[in-house]
């Protein structure tokens, strides 16, 4: 049978291999399957960590039988087999049910597969895949020195693909006749680096880690060009869009902005809005990243932007992601603009404009109201959350569009709103969680990227200490009454917890806890029902307090943000919902609960509601993690640093690399399998240079069709999605 890099495994395999293959892994053609690397090596005689598993893993181990015993089972007919497994760091049971092996006995050596319980405190596999070590070279191939372990399913284990890549190795005239090399020569040259079929076989049956290593680095540099030039296609073909041209206007709706901003725009500002401005006034659209501090004022920078294309006849879109902060930006610009945001209403100056809030809770009459505003052009500034993409809701004159939180949202939700212009509009996509250099270059590398690093002068700053409720139980204490001090000095404190309460279905679970460490068989995350209740009848008595969660109505939402904005509530107890854009000058305490369960960016993210005004301010990590454990580590280093950059490395050395992509980000359908964003910067760099090289060339990646072929196939896979979210 010929093969070629597109033959399906079904083929290859047969039916029934190829079907779990494709249903399972995703992996449906012989390609496919050569591009499914191995996870990791495991030598013979050197067994894996058992102690670095986790209770829901699903994991393959290579392990040594140290104990068989059997028994007859009381509550039903038949017997169970208990085996322990060793590697001389931890030991975990494998628990079989009415089955017996000949050769599954003290010393034997065996690949077992499944998914990771605990039994009394103690690791276990039940009934799990199995494939014993005969040592027979011709039958296993197990006395290699490294034996390749796979990322595998429930019923594809990792021998089996193992098996299934050997058939593939050896079928035709090996790799050298299946497989075309699409780095050109000059690049192999000048960096170094193996062929492709010399690659992929050093990959899967390599002899020494060496092999692993020269392999996995040429193959890196696959999927970094491969992106680095599927980014470069994007930015070229945004800058051949034709767009519509939105040049400064003295005297409109931008200069009364800046004449009723109640402080200095910092050097920051200035110097984005003069950039912003000019990039305006093209007739291409302009597609910018604008990342910064928490609390650097980048949503002032948005309203002048905004400004200027409402001057130009525009309207601008604000997609914010939750209803509290939609409502939050919507108020706040009207104050800012005063009359020039009522256009019509009878207090209103007819030479401003409409500011109009859209959310999915507005009843019928107010969301016909709102949606007429908009589509007749009266509204020029148009605040809203997903509510803005639907059907039904159309623009005059869609000039800009700006996307408030940009990690929360995906590329189809920016393209449903850009396609609601009728020329491409122009985009802003913001972001509070900085972004390392090397995100910046492969995840937004089709956008360009400003920074606002400085915060606005006459902010008291915040301090940050851990409360190791392990370690040091009076700490808690001291928590509350500085609570207690900070109301009796007229300032207001958040206390955040990871879930609501009261229930344990979905809408009791973390409402955002990203990158939080899995919880195992911790005690279940504390709720801000019954934190709330707690600090009511004990340490907080006597205050004012309410909560703020997911499961309000979006009014009581509004209601107790806008009670606490003015100094109504002494103390807010709320999940993460307050995480993003509430700003409230006179809340100085931050307690977060369980600290422990949230991301580095996370944290960061909720430290900067406080100090938004000229006092100083506190946030309090409380944690039964104990000081010296990994975890009590990290949240030390988020305590130590306000630097939310070298924060944001932190979050990346800290937490798995399709976390910081997100979950359509990773593995396959990204295209990055072995690419590290942090390990190989250096790496990432020089593709992009050599990117920068190849389509610099009068005929680019015409002269070279092997990338261009891999450019397509992941442009074409649906994959390329995945460059827009972060």
């Amino acid at each position: 049978m010929s093969v070629t890099m597109q033959t399906p495994l079904t083929r290859v395999l047969g039916p029934k291999t190829g079907e779990r293959m494709a249903e399972q892994l995703e992996l449906h053609t012989v390609r496919d399957l050569l591009r499914h690397y191995p996870r990791r090596y495991a030598r013979r005689g050197e067994m894996a960590r058992l102690d670095d598993l986790q209770k829901g893993d699903r994991v393959t181990i290579l392990a040594q039988v140290t104990r068989v015993s059997s028994r007859r089972m009381k509550q039903r007919h038949g017997t169970i087999t208990e085996v322990t497994v060793g590697d001389g760091a931890g030991s975990m049971s494998l628990v079989f049910f009415n089955y017996k092996h000949a050769r599954l006995v003290e010393g034997a050596w065996g690949m077992f597969a499944g998914t990771v319980g605990t039994y009394n405190g103690k690791l276990q596999f039940t009934h799990p895949d199995m494939h014993l070590i005969s040592g027979d070279t011709e039958e296993d191939d197990w006395a290699r020195a490294l034996i390749p372990i796979y990322p595998a399913s429930k019923d594809v284990s990792s021998w089996v693909i193992q098996k299934s890549v050997k058939t593939l190795l050896g079928a035709g005239g090996g790799l050298a006749e299946l497989v075309e090399d699409p780095l050109p020569e000059e690049i192999r040259s000048r960096h170094g680096l193996l062929s492709l079929p010399a690659a992929l076989l050093d990959i899967h049956r390599p002899t020494t880690t060496e092999d692993v290593e020269r392999a996995a680095h040429r193959l890196k540099w696959d999927e970094a060009l491969t992106l680095q030039l599927t980014l470069a296609a994007r930015r070229r073909a945004a800058a051949l869009e034709p767009g519509t041209a939105r040049p400064r206007r003295a005297g409109g709706l931008l200069d009364a902005v800046d004449a009723a901003l109640p402080f200095t725009l910092t050097e920051g500002q200035r110097d984005l809005g003069e950039e912003l401005a000019a990039e305006l006034s093209r007739d291409q659209p302009m597609h910018r990243l604008l990342q910064g501090e928490v609390g650097s004022g980048k949503t002032v920078v948005a309203l002048r932007a905004m400004a200027q294309v409402v001057d130009a006849g525009g309207q601008a879109a604000l997609l914010a992601p939750t209803e509290v902060l939609a409502a939050q930006h919507a108020r706040g610009i009207r104050e800012l603009l005063g009359p020039l945001g009522r256009a019509g209403e009878l207090d209103g100056d007819p030479a401003g404009t409409r500011v109009t809030l859209l959310t999915g809770s507005l009843k019928a009459g107010p969301r016909r109201e709102a949606r007429a505003d908009v589509a007749e052009g009266r509204a020029g500034i148009v605040v809203g959350t997903h509510a803005l993409l639907q059907e039904g809701v159309e623009f005059a004159d869609l000039g800009l569009v700006v996307v408030d939180e940009q990690h929360r949202f995906g590329v189809e939700q920016r393209d449903a709103l850009r396609a609601k212009g009728s020329r491409p509009p122009h985009v802003l996509v913001m972001t509070a969680t900085p972004i390392p250099r090397t995100v910046a270059m492969t995840v937004y590398g089709d956008l360009e990227v400003s920074t606002l690093r400085q915060l606005p002068s006459g902010r008291g700053g915040v301090s940050s200490s851990v409360v190791p409720l392990h370690d040091r139980p009076a700490w808690l204490d001291r928590a509350w009454q500085r609570v207690r001090e900070e109301v009796a000095a007229g300032r207001q404190a958040y206390v955040v917890c990871p879930r609501i309460g009261e229930t344990t279905g979905a809408d009791d679970e973390p409402e955002d806890a990203d990158g939080a460490p899995p919880t195992d068989d911790r005690r279940p995350p504390l709720a801000v029902l019954d934190v709330a209740e707690m600090l009511a009848s004990g340490p907080l008595a006597g205050l004012r307090l309410d909560v703020l969660h997911g499961r309000l109505t979006p009014e009581e939402k509004e209601a107790r943000m806008r009670a606490f904005a003015a100094r109504e509530i002494d103390v807010l107890v709320a999940t993460t919902v307050v995480e993003v854009g509430v700003d409230v000058p006179n809340a100085t305490v931050m307690v977060v609960m369980d600290a422990d369960r949230f991301g580095v960016s996370q944290l960061h993210q909720l430290r900067g509601r406080v100090a938004r005004g000229k006092h100083a301010g506190l946030c309090l990590l409380v944690t039964e993690a104990k000081v010296d454990s990994t975890t009590g580590q990290r949240l030390a280093s988020v305590a130590a640093t306000s630097d939310g950059f070298e924060l944001a490395r932190l979050d990346l050395e800290t937490r798995r690399e399709g976390d910081v992509l997100g979950a359509a980000q990773s593995g396959r359908r990204s295209g990055i399998r072995l690419l590290s964003l942090l390990e190989d910067e250096e790496l990432i760099a020089t593709a992009r240079a050599e990117t920068t090289a190849i389509l610099a060339t009068e005929r680019g990646l015409a002269d070279h069709p092997g990338l261009a072929a891999e450019v397509a196939a992941l442009a074409t896979d649906e994959r390329a999605e995945w460059l827009e979210k972060a």
